[in-house]
């Protein structure tokens, strides 16, 4: 009896190595919302969610004591709102010279940005537990002061000071 091959399925080639996972994305239990989700997810370590999703609840309960005329889900995304950068440098080499090329950052990048730099800031305080530190940076953020708010601030600076290499923006 004959074997029947049957023709193998022609791989697509793409340029990238993985597939976007924000379609994937979940909203958290407790809040039902995807930033929150997000920010879990940045600040997990080793793959422990658990972990990462109790630091951030017990960070929303510090910031629903501390801030009693809003909810803490409001406080969290207005001091994520506060962090976004409008315009980022970014190099571009032209001849032989790089400049640094301010430029949009669409909104998607925005908020990945500023969950970055809300966690990194939160990760440099030491000698608190992660949960108060999370809180004060996000307070602090909802403020509009603090080292989430001074990135920004720099980040708007460069942006400006290299104005002057906007038309190599393309």
């Amino acid at each position: 009896m004959a074997r029947i091959r049957r023709p193998k399925k022609a791989e697509k080639k793409t340029k990238f190595k993985f597939k976007a996972t924000s379609r994937f994305q979940r909203p958290d239990p407790r809040f039902n919302n995807l930033v929150v989700s997000k920010l879990i997810n940045q600040i997990m370590h080793n793959g422990k969610k658990t972990v990462a999703r109790k630091v951030v609840y017990e960070a929303m309960d510090l910031l629903a004591k501390r801030n009693k005329e809003t909810e803490p889900l409001d406080t969290v995304l207005t001091a994520i709102g506060n962090v976004r950068p409008r315009v980022e440098v970014r190099s571009k080499r032209v001849g032989g010279a790089t400049y640094q090329v301010p430029m949009e950052v669409s909104m998607k990048r925005q908020q990945t940005l500023a969950l970055r730099v809300i966690v990194d800031n939160t990760r440099k305080k030491k000698g608190k537990p992660m949960a108060q530190s999370l809180a004060d940076e996000l307070f602090d953020a909802f403020n509009r002061q603090g080292a989430s708010i001074t990135w920004r601030e720099n980040t708007h600076k460069m942006a400006e000071a290299n104005k002057l290499f906007a038309h190599f923006a393309w």
